[in-house]
């Protein structure tokens, strides 16, 4: 019988290095066809995303990616759920032979590298050294989590890399509905302003933009962090998705705030003139 083989292609894993449960969410760990995935859409000026984990534990209402979800019940518990690509360090081991050389790759597009069970397997971390290792790629990193300053070790070892923080609202209040599991807004900003002053380029995301409550101030509260890249999109409300759970609360607070086109037009021009680098859309993240 073969020995059970942990993500890493180590033998007997203990169980804590493969938590099955964490927090709210239900760990399974399965085989994946890829782990480059050529890009189309809103990313097509990449030439690859990675993601090593299917669904996401901050579980956020409006999330896209919940909609790509292979059934009704997946979709209807976004963030209680997460998906393992065990064999992601695997595949991209066996692209040593043609290396990536000089490849956009954006990491991630429809999860977090950084959530919770990151913290516990270090996969996004074993993807960063096999990069650095063996290719030389042009790498944006895309999240919401604080975990992200532990890689700043690795992330200086880059030609070319940019670390996107996504922060969405200016309020706790907003941010608990629409982001129930995500850090707070504190804990982020502290978290991009470590990866800046550690002299990584950095960029501030509020894809897509929630109601705020007070432009002036958020914008000054995001100029702090020493940030100087900023991409804004607009959340509209006529079109909006929301999984299940907060359904109801979320469009009472963009019914409050009257969050449209108008509303965001208003905050837009407000945080245009505290900063300047401000991207809007898919021009906003065009490859680094």
């Amino acid at each position: 019988m073969n020995p059970q083989l942990d993500i890493f292609g180590n033998s007997n894993p203990s169980k804590e290095s493969r938590p099955t449960e964490l927090g709210h969410s239900t760990i399974t760990y399965k085989d994946s066809s890829q782990i480059l995935t050529k890009t189309s859409g809103f990313m097509a000026d990449y030439d690859f995303s990675i993601n090593q984990y299917s669904g996401c534990s901050f579980g956020c209402t409006y999330c896209y990616a919940a909609f790509f979800s292979r059934n009704k019940e997946k979709m209807d518990n976004w963030g209680k759920w997460v998906d393992v690509k065990e064999n992601a360090l695997h595949l991209l081991r066996k692209k040593r032979k043609r290396p990536l050389i000089d490849k956009t790759i954006y990491m991630s597009s429809v999860t977090d590298p950084y959530q919770p069970i990151d913290k516990k397997l270090e996969l996004t971390r074993e993807i960063l050294k096999e990069l650095i290792d063996y290719h030389q790629v042009r790498l944006v990193i895309q999240t919401r989590a604080s975990l992200v300053t532990r890689d700043i070790d690795l992330f200086k070892k880059f030609q070319t890399i940019q670390v996107n923080m996504t922060i969405t609202t200016d309020d706790e209040e907003i941010r608990k509905v629409f982001e129930p599991y995500c850090p707070s807004n504190k804990v982020r900003m502290k978290a991009i302003e470590e990866v800046q002053n550690n002299g990584i380029q950095s960029c501030i995301t509020m894809t897509p933009l929630l109601p705020v409550k007070n432009p002036e101030e958020f914008a000054s509260d995001l100029k702090a962090t020493g940030v100087k890249r900023y991409i804004i999109q607009p959340f509209h409300k006529e079109r909006g998705k929301f999984v299940a759970g907060t359904r109801d609360e979320a469009q009472r607070i963009l019914k409050n705030y009257n969050w449209g086109t108008d509303e965001y037009e208003r905050v837009l021009n407000i945080m245009r003139k505290s900063l300047p680098q401000l991207g809007e859309g898919k021009d906003g993240f065009a490859p680094i």
